[in-house]
C-alpha cells in the first residue's frame, strides 16, 4: 500500500515532467538544436522527442533548446510533440503508440530494431526487459541506497542479519533484495536466464566472478607489505621513485575504493586459481560454435562476450611495481639525454641518433649489445628494450633493464637485482596471462584488462600492449583500461594508438572516468609526487571527450582511406547521460554506424538501465557488467554497490522516477505478471 500511495503521489509530478516547457517545441528550433548538438555548452539543452511523440528532459538540463534524435530515422518534424497537446494528451499518445510497437511482431528472421531517445527518458523501453516484480524490488534497493545511514553500515546490517535469520532465510532475503538486483546468479549454469534475457533485448555480457574476500584492515595490510617488498629488501636506489614502493599507510588498496574489486596476493597457488576463474568466464560468454567442452553443456549463445580481469590476481604485487619504476625510469632517462618528455616512441628518434649521443664513449662492445636490442622500426625507436621477448616468458628482468651511462659507458640497472624465485614469479604471472589470453582467442571471446592505481599501471599497460601485439594480429581480443580522470590519459592513449599503427595490430580501449581517484589524491599528497588526477569533474569529462573524439577521428582516417576501421575499438564504459550522447553524436557526425562494430557501451548489472538496454534494443553494441557467485562470498561486492549508489544520488533520483513511471503504467494497464519476452540480436 505504501508503493501505491507513492505512485499516486507521483502521478502530478510525472505529468509536469513530460510536459514542461512543451509549450516552446516547434520543428525549426529541434533542427536548429541538432546541428549545434556536438557544441561544448551541451547542459543548455533540455527537452527532446523521439520518434514515438514523448517529450521529456534531460537529466541535468535547464530550460533552454530542443532537439530530436531518432536512432538511424531522418527526422522529421511530425514526430516533435505539437505544443497545443496537454501534458496528459502527450503521454496517452505516447504510451498507445510504444505499446502498440511492443505488441507488433518484426517480420520473420529480422531482428528486432527501436528508435533512440537520446534523452533516455523512456520508461517503456528501459524497463521492457523486466518483470513488474523486479521493478518493484528494483525501487526497494534504490530506496535504501537513498538512505545514507543505511549505506554507510550496510556490511555490518547484512552481517547481523545473517547471524539472526540464518544462512537459508538471509540467502532468500538477499536474493529478493540486493543481491537479486546486481547479481546474476551463483555459478555458470544459473546466471543462464539472465544472460539469455538480455541478449534477447539486445544486450552482451562481460562476465566476472565477484567472489571477494573480507579480510580486515589490518590482515590486508600485512599481506600487501610483504608481497610489495623483495626478499633482498625494498632498496630505495639513486634515482627510485617514492610512488612505485610500497607504504604501509596505503597498503589497504580497498581505502577510498567503492566501485572497483581489490586483489590482495597470498600465494601462487592462489594466483592459478584465478586464472582458473577468468578462463572459466570466457567459456560462460563464449559462442557455441567456439565452446571448450567444459562450457558446451550450457548451450547458449550470448553475441561477442568479454571477461574482464585484472593483473593484480595474477602476481606478485612486488613485480608490477618494480615495472612500473622501470618504465617511468626509462623515460626519464631519455627525457635527459634528448631532451621532451613523453613515453619513448614520441621523441621520434632513431638508432642513429642515439649512436651520435654515445659517441663519446668510444667503440664500447656494451653500448653495442644495448642498440641492438633496442626496438624500432623505420619511424625510430620504439622501446629502449625488447618487450617481446619479455612477455614471451624466457627473458630475465634484472639483465634486461639495463642503459648505458652517457658519461662513463657503463651499464646501470634501472631496476634493482631480482632474486631467481621473484623472477620465476614474473614468468609465472605471464605464463598465465598469457593463458588466458589464448584461451580467449581460442574462444572468440574478449579479454578486457581492468585498469588499477596509478602505481601499477604504467606495467599493466605496458604488459597489455604487448599481449595485443601478440594477439590482436585479426582482430581485436585484447583490450587496455584508460582511467580518465588521469591528467596523462590522452597523451598515453595517443601513444598507444601510434604503437598499435606502426606495429600493426588491432588496438582495443575501454574508457572508464576511474576509481580511485580520493585514494590516488591522498597518496601522492602524502607521499610527496605530484597529484596525477585532473582538478575538477569538468577537467575529467573534457578529458574523457577529448580522448575519445581521437579514437573516433582515427577511425574515420581509416575507413576514409579504405582501411579496416576495426583496427580500432573502444568501449564507452560510462554511467553518465552526456558522454553517452556524445559518442553517439560524434558517431553521426563522422559516419560511423552501430553496424561497423567500432563503439561500443557498457554499465554495471543493476545501474542504469535506462541507458544500455534503449541502445541495444535501438542496434548499438551495449554490454552489462555480469557479476555472479554464491550469495555469502559476494557480500563485499554488494557492499561497494551500495556505496557507489550512494554517491550518485542524481541517477537514482533519475532511475526511480522512472521505475515509478512503469510499474504504474503497469498496475494501471493490468499488466501485474507482465513477461519479458524481446526479439532483438545484439549487434
Amino acid at each position: 500500500m505504501a508503493l501505491l500511495r507513492s505512485l499516486s503521489a507521483q502521478r502530478t509530478a510525472i505529468s509536469l515532467v513530460y510536459g514542461r516547457n512543451s509549450s516552446k517545441s516547434s520543428s525549426s528550433v529541434a533542427v536548429a538544436a541538432c546541428r549545434s548538438f556536438h557544441q561544448r555548452d551541451r547542459r543548455r539543452s533540455t527537452v527532446i522527442t523521439t520518434g514515438e511523440g514523448s517529450a521529456s528532459e534531460f537529466a541535468n538540463g535547464v530550460n533552454g533548446v530542443r532537439y530530436l534524435h531518432s536512432g538511424e530515422r531522418p527526422m522529421q518534424a511530425s514526430t516533435l510533440v505539437q505544443p497545443d497537446l496537454v501534458a496528459g494528451e502527450t503521454v496517452k499518445r505516447s504510451v498507445k503508440q510504444q505499446s502498440s510497437q511492443e505488441k507488433s511482431p518484426s517480420p520473420a528472421g529480422s531482428p528486432q530494431r527501436d528508435p533512440l531517445d537520446v534523452t533516455f527518458n523512456d520508461p517503456i523501453a528501459a524497463f521492457k526487459s523486466k518483470t513488474t516484480g523486479e521493478l518493484m524490488r528494483a525501487y526497494l534497493v534504490y530506496m535504501i541506497c537513498s538512505s545514507e545511514k543505511l549505506v554507510e553500515h550496510n556490511m555490518t546490517l547484512m552481517k547481523w542479519s545473517k547471524n539472526i535469520l540464518g544462512q537459508r532465510l538471509f540467502t532468500a532475503l538477499m536474493k529478493a533484495t540486493f543481491y537479486g538486483h546486481f547479481v546474476a546468479g551463483e555459478d555458470q549454469i544459473k546466471i543462464i536466464p539472465t544472460l539469455e534475457r538480455l541478449r534477447s533485448f539486445g544486450v552482451k555480457p562481460i562476465l566476472d566472478y565477484s567472489v571477494e574476500e573480507d579480510i580486515t584492515q589490518e590482515e590486508a595490510e600485512k599481506r600487501e607489505v610483504e608481497s610489495s617488498v623483495s626478499s633482498a629488501g625494498d632498496r630505495k636506489e639513486e634515482g627510485s621513485m617514492p610512488q612505485y614502493h610500497v607504504d604501509k599507510s596505503f597498503a589497504d588498496r580497498r581505502y577510498k575504493v567503492s566501485s572497483a574489486r581489490t586483489y590482495f596476493y597470498l600465494n601462487e597457488a592462489t594466483c592459478e586459481r584465478n586464472m582458473e576463474i577468468f578462463i572459466k568466464c570466457l567459456e560462460a560468454v563464449s559462442d557455441d560454435d567456439h565452446k571448450a567442452p567444459r562450457a558446451v553443456a550450457t548451450g547458449a549463445t550470448f553475441g561477442t562476450g568479454i571477461t574482464a580481469i585484472k593483473l593484480t590476481a595474477l602476481g606478485r604485487p612486488q613485480l608490477l611495481l618494480q615495472l612500473s619504476e622501470v618504465i617511468m625510469r626509462t623515460r626519464k632517462y631519455m627525457e635527459d639525454m634528448v631532451g621532451g618528455q613523453g613515453n619513448v616512441l614520441t621523441h621520434h628518434k632513431t638508432i642513429k641518433d642515439l649512436e651520435k649521443y654515445y659517441a663519446s664513449l668510444g667503440d664500447n662492445k656494451d653500448v653495442k649489445e644495448f642498440l641492438n636490442n633496442v626496438t624500432s622500426d623505420k619511424e625510430g625507436i620504439l622501446h629502449l628494450f625488447p618487450w617481446s621477448g619479455i612477455v614471451d616468458e624466457d627473458s630475465q628482468l634484472s639483465d634486461t633493464f639495463r642503459v648505458p651511462d652517457s658519461q662513463t659507458g657503463q651499464m646501470r640497472r634501472l631496476i634493482s637485482q631480482i632474486p631467481p624465485k621473484e623472477e620465476e614469479m614474473f614468468r609465472n604471472m605471464i605464463r598465465r596471462l598469457n593463458t588466458i589470453v589464448k584461451a580467449a582467442a581460442d574462444l572468440d571471446v574478449r579479454i578486457m584488462v581492468d585498469a588499477e592505481q596509478t602505481y601499477f599501471q604504467p606495467a599493466i599497460s605496458r604488459i597489455t600492449l604487448e599481449m595485443m601485439r601478440k594477439y590482436n594480429k585479426e582482430k581485436a581480443i585484447v583490450f587496455n583500461t584508460y582511467q580518465c580522470y588521469l591528467r596523462e590519459t590522452f597523451r598515453e592513449v595517443n601513444t598507444d594508438l601510434e604503437q598499435a599503427k606502426r606495429q600493426n595490430f588491432y588496438f582495443g580501449a575501454k574508457l572508464v572516468r576511474g576509481a580511485y581517484m580520493d585514494q590516488e589524491r591522498d597518496r601522492a599528497k602524502s607521499l610527496g609526487y605530484p597529484d596525477p588526477v585532473n582538478p575538477t569533474f569538468e577537467a575529467t569529462t573534457d578529458m574523457y571527450h577529448k580522448t575519445l573524439a581521437e579514437c573516433l577521428r582515427r577511425i574515420k582516417l581509416m575507413k576514409d582511406c579504405d582501411d579496416d576501421a576495426r583496427k580500432i575499438g573502444i568501449m564507452v564504459a560510462s554511467h553518465n547521460e552526456d558522454t553517452v550522447r556524445f559518442a553517439i553524436q560524434q558517431m553521426k557526425e563522422i559516419g560511423i554506424s552501430p553496424e561497423d562494430k567500432v563503439i561500443c557501451f557498457g554499465q554495471l548489472l543493476g545501474m542504469c538501465d535506462y541507458i544500455t538496454f534503449p541502445l541495444g534494443q535501438a542496434g548499438y553494441s551495449a554490454y552489462k557488467y555480469i557479476p555472479y557467485g554464491p550469495v555469502e562470498e559476494v557480500l563485499p561486492y554488494l557492499s561497494r554497490r551500495a556505496q557507489e549508489n550512494k554517491g550518485v544520488l542524481k541517477k537514482i533520483k533519475k532511475e526511480k522516477r522512472l521505475l515509478l513511471s512503469e510499474i504504474r503504467r503497469r498496475l494501471l494497464r493490468g499488466q501485474w505478471f507482465y513477461k519479458p519476452k524481446g526479439n532483438y540480436v545484439p549487434i
